[in-house]
Order: structure tokens, then sequence, then C-alpha cells
């Protein structure tokens, strides 16, 4: 029986689905898995990209663990491609690669001021405040009054973490630095800035109405952003998830604090539509102070247009929410301008040519960008898996296919790299620090804390 020996590059959602549709879907031949992933822990943005306040959203890794704790696929963390092991490795120990790198950076907006101190990307942000070892660990958290730009989930996350009271999030597994950090804010206002009207947001119901059950935090809305056009008003009467948001936004508008009318809660979140980003104004020390936005209105083809009117609040620090960005990977071809690997349903094309790169896969973010909920991670992951199994005549013909090739080059290059077991020992410590607290978990940050305990060291 012909043996295939695949590589898979990231040990998220992404890769995780890709080994079990594999193994699942592949009879004709037998099937041999590596999962690489550069963290110590798997998992990816499950992991490090979900508010630590959202525990539905990580009963995700209950089923990606029960893919890998069936033994049938190897897990090498703590490895990093392009540096720990390189393309022309895979093409010397497997038959081919899939790489499911997703996107972890933050898309840029290009306005002046945005490079100002006090100007982040969501991203970052998040990295931070979900314990990724790869990131500082504090955070400057100076400001009072605070800007978030961008109209979908992460721009929430973002936004709940800052004004929620750090107090309510001890029940979660946020580290101690957080805690600590999100403490010592000062803030008392958030303002959230969306291109367009109430009617065409990207957040998802449940998101949004987690918001107005905050503690001690007033939402703010304004009634000159809900004069509806006929197109706003058709998808809040034909589409089940507007008329929800509209139906919770609404609600708000009954509440004392619509339009800064006196609230009595310590903190405001503040929810603005119509909002086309144009500035970020700068001290003479380069310090935010002020984000400038055009007020917009619909244009009549789903779009909306500037009316010329411009505004101005005061803040002194922005985050940008404005999308996930993925990252080239070591002779790899690179999409630049979309962010992503450029392929035809998963399979990897060369950059000038359009044409197919033999033995070279995508899937997940990396493969279509950073959208869909995890549902279409599967099905992303299905159509590549097909044509794996249906390109058989062009897959790489491996030098040294041997499992064990694998640990003896890792250990030859001085590379700690971490297994299941490890994950396991890491997964029950985190657990046995948050039990002493009542608490799910307490991650390890530091990088070298969490190898150490992987490998028992």
């Amino acid at each position: 029986m012909t043996k295939l020996r695949l590589a898979i590059v990231g040990a998220g959602p992404a890769g995780i689905y890709a080994a079990d549709i594999i193994l699942k879907a592949e009879r004709r031949f037998d099937v041999s898995i590596d999962l690489f992933e550069q963290l110590p822990a798997p998992y990816g943005l499950v992991r490090y990209g979900v508010a630590p306040d959202h525990p539905r959203i990580k009963g995700i890794i209950t089923a990606l663990r029960e893919v890998l704790d069936r033994g049938d696929i190897r897990l090498f963390g703590n490895v990093r491609f392009g540096e720990d092991i390189t393309l022309d490795d895979l093409k010397r120990h497997y038959h081919a690669v899939i790489f499911a790198t997703g996107a972890i950076r933050d898309t840029e907006l290009d306005i002046p001021g945005i490079d100002a101190e006090g100007s982040f990307g969501a991203a970052d942000f998040v990295s931070w405040f979900d314990g990724h070892p790869d990131v500082p660990r504090t955070w400057p958290l100076e400001a009072e009054s605070i800007a978030v730009i961008g109209n979908g989930n992460v721009a929430l996350d973002v936004t709940r973490m800052l004004v929620k009271h750090p107090e309510d999030l001890l029940s979660t597994e946020i580290p101690d630095n957080v805690y600590e950090g999100l403490k010592a804010s000062p803030v008392t206002d958030v303002h959230v800035f969306g291109r367009r009207g109430p009617a065409q947001v990207k957040f998802t119901p449940l998101e949004l109405r987690e918001l107005g059950e905050l503690r001690d935090v007033d939402m703010v809305v304004y009634d000159e952003d809900f004069d509806y056009d006929e197109a706003s008003k058709a998808a809040v009467a034909s589409n089940k998830q507007v008329m929800v948001i509209d139906r919770v936004l609404q609600s708000w508008r009954q509440r004392p604090s619509v339009n800064n009318a006196g609230g009595e809660a310590s903190r405001r979140l503040h929810l603005h539509f119509w909002a086309r980003p144009v500035e970020v104004k700068k001290d003479a020390e380069g310090r935010v102070t002020a984000f400038v936005y055009e007020r917009t209105r619909p244009d009549g083809q789903g779009g909306v247009e500037g009316t010329g009117e411009l505004r101005e609040v005061a803040v002194q620090a922005l985050y940008r929410a404005v999308g996930y960005f993925g990252s080239p990977l070591p002779g790899v071809p690179f999409d630049k301008r979309h962010g992503v690997i450029p392929n035809h349903e998963g399979q990897v094309l060369r950059k000038d040519s359009n044409e197919r790169v033999p033995g070279v896969y995508a899937t997940g973010w990396i493969k279509r960008g950073p959208v869909g909920l995890i549902g279409h991670t599967k099905s992303d992951a299905m159509e590549t898996v097909s044509h794996i199994i249906n390109d058989q005549g062009s897959w790489w013909d491996p030098e040294d296919p041997a499992e064990e090739a694998i640990p003896e080059l890792l250990a030859s290059r001085g590379v700690k790299w971490t297994d299941l077991d490890g994950w396991h020992r890491l997964d029950e410590y985190e657990v046995a620090r948050g039990a002493t607290q009542g608490r799910p978990r307490i991650k390890v940050v530091p990088r070298e804390e969490m190898i150490a305990v992987s490998r028992g060291e």
C-alpha cells in the first residue's frame, strides 16, 4: 500500500481539521501526519485569539483535543518553519505539505497619524491579553478616552476588554499580568467607530448583546445614526441576524444614557456609525490626542459616500480592528496585497505564472483570508484535502520518509520541541494553577517556562 507522509505547518483549527479529514477520508493509502507548530502549545487563535471571557468559543478546543488525543497525529511544538525546519527539509522527508499558518498580523490602516504613540493594532492587544508568549508582559493602559476602529467581533472583544471591570474577569483564565495591567487602567470612555450603519455591522448578535450586560458600563448610541435608508430597512426586515442586532441597538436607545443624557455608570461605551477614519491627531511628543472622522451616508448601492462633514473626538489611545493579515513564509509564494498564499482550491500557485507548485497546499486563513467562522475552516480543509488525495502523481519523492528522521533532525539542530505528552503536561499544570483560585486555568505565559513544563524539565 502506498504511504503518504504529510507535513502540516500550523496546529490551529485549520491544521488539525485538515489532519482529521485526511485520516478519516482516505483509505486508498496509508497516511502518516506530522503537525508542526511554532508555539509550544497547539490550537492557534482559539487559544491566543479569543477573549478569556468567551469560554463558549474555547469549547472548540474540546473537539480539537479529541482529534489530537487519538494518537494518530504527531505534534512537534516550538518548531519555527523557516528556522528550525525548512521547505527543503520537508521535501526530503515528506510527500506533501499543507500550510495552515493563519493570519495573526493587523491589516494596515493608511491614514495620517496612524503611527502615533498610543495607536495600536487590535491583534497585538489580543495577543497580550491572551498571554501569547512572544509579546511583552506589559501594555500601556494610560488613556481615559479610547477609540476603537472597526465593526466586527474583534473590535467588540477589544472594546469589552478595555471597558469591562477587571474584577469581572477573575473567573476566567486571564493571566495575572493582564489582570494587573487592566486594573491600573484609568479608562472612562471607549468609542467604537464603523464606516457604515447599524444594519451593516459585522458583529454577531450574541457579542453585541453581551456589551449591554456589562456591569457599571453605560451604552451610548446616537439617534442620528438610526435614520435608516430603504436598503437598511430591507436588511432589518429580511435578515434575522440584522433584525436581532437592530432590536438590541433599539433597546439601548431607550436607556437614559443615550446621546450622553445622563447614565450613572463609571464607564461609558459609545457606538458611532457612519464614520470614515480620516486622521489620528498627535501632540508635539507624537502621542495620540484625537481621532478625526468624516460623517458618511448610504450611497444607494449598498456602500457609503462621504458627506464632507469632519468630526473630532478627543482620545489618548486608538486601536484599529479592521482585519487580520497573513504573513509570508520562507520559500513559499505569497500575495502581499491580500496577505494569503496564492492558490486554486488549496493547491498553491506560483505568484507570477499561476502554475501549480507540486506538493504544496494551503488551508484556513492563509488560503482564503481572515473571513468566516470555524465551520468554514472545515469545508476549506475538505477542499484542500480532496486535491491532495487526487494529486498523488505530483507529490514530492522524499529521499528519507522515515518517521524517526524528524526527531533526529530537530535534535541535531538543538531544537527543544514539545510533543503531545508535553502539551498534556502543560495543560494539566495550567489547570492545576487555576484550580487553586477557582478558575478554569491560569496560562503559563513565558515561552521558556512553557517549554520547561512541557518537557518535564
